[in-house]
């Protein structure tokens, strides 16, 4: 299948994007309560964010598993709602980036091809990195702060940065496929992933969100309004306490996660600082020089 037959473009007429950033958080295996989508959601919302490309949903998505939605505007039929895969422009002035944000939902099927358009959107408006971030159930103490974990398959980002190279080896998804394909095509590429309380099955994790929103936006230095999440998270901080202390084993394997957080709190916050600066300083060594900006 060709990309050109499920790739729509709204290139022509674009005003010159500032070196661009692609962020991509997919709805799927790699995001937990959808913590990843609603980041990015939080960070372009009230921000003119123009759709430049999208993906036709048709040949990606088995229907049966993600179906599409009849939608209704009082009481009156109005269409049917598809999975969506948008590309938006999100303009930091100032800033030392634009941004190209893909929140969408993780295909079923034809995965390479589903790849290469999101590269294909990535080179056309010459994207200096690839960032896809994500959320996984993972031991930690909804009590604590959310710790983001970054890594990379780039050996001179990994290198540069002093991030983790992956190590997990078996079945994966489009982000696993995604920044296997940045590697290979020499682009640079950093994934970033929050842990989200595995004994909070079900429930909303806007902490988690804060945390992803606000590590991504000191990695590639743009602002973000944080008001709407902290809001939400004083709802949820009391419904969460009510769980944990309305059982007895679980309060006290809260109280061990804790412990466990408290030890090596102190190293991953100094990590995490120094990345924004490295980053930056990576992306401008590798800048061949001062040329046009992106369409």
């Amino acid at each position: 299948m060709n990309v050109d037959t499920v790739l729509t473009t709204a290139f022509d007429g674009l005003a010159a994007v500032h070196r661009p950033i692609m962020v991509v958080a997919l709805r799927g295996w790699f995001d937990v309560a959808d913590v990843a989508t609603g980041a990015l959601e939080e960070l372009i919302h009230d921000r003119v964010a123009p759709v430049v490309a999208s993906i036709d949903p048709d040949p990606f998505f088995d229907f049966t598993q993600e179906r599409p939605l009849i939608v209704r505007d009082e009481g009156m039929y109005s269409g049917i709602t598809w999975p969506t895969n948008q590309f938006r422009l999100a303009r930091f002035p100032g800033a030392d980036h634009d941004l190209i944000v893909l929140a969408g939902v993780e295909p079923h099927l034809r995965l390479r091809t589903f790849t290469d358009a999101i590269l294909a959107v990535a080179a056309a408006l010459r994207c200096e990195a690839v960032v896809t971030i994500g959320a996984a159930a993972d031991a930690v103490p909804h009590s604590r702060p959310p710790l983001v974990v970054s890594s990379t398959t780039d050996e001179r980002l990994a290198a540069a940065l002093g991030l983790a190279r992956p190590r997990y080896q078996g079945i994966t998804g489009l982000v696993g496929v995604l920044q296997q394909q940045l590697q290979d095509r020499d682009i640079p590429g950093i994934s970033l992933r929050v842990g989200v309380p595995h004994y909070l099955d079900g429930s909303q994790h806007p902490h988690a969100k804060l945390s992803l929103l606000s590590h991504l936006s000191h990695v590639v230095g743009v602002p973000i309004d944080d008001s709407r999440l902290l809001e939400e998270i004083d709802q949820w901080n009391q419904v969460h306490d009510d769980v944990v202390n309305d059982d007895p084993q679980i309060h006290a394997y809260v109280a061990e996660l804790e412990r466990r957080y408290d030890q090596h709190i102190d190293r991953q916050l100094s990590e995490a600082d120094d990345i924004a600066a490295q980053f930056e300083q990576f992306l401008r060594d590798r800048d061949p020089g001062p040329g046009p900006e992106s369409p």
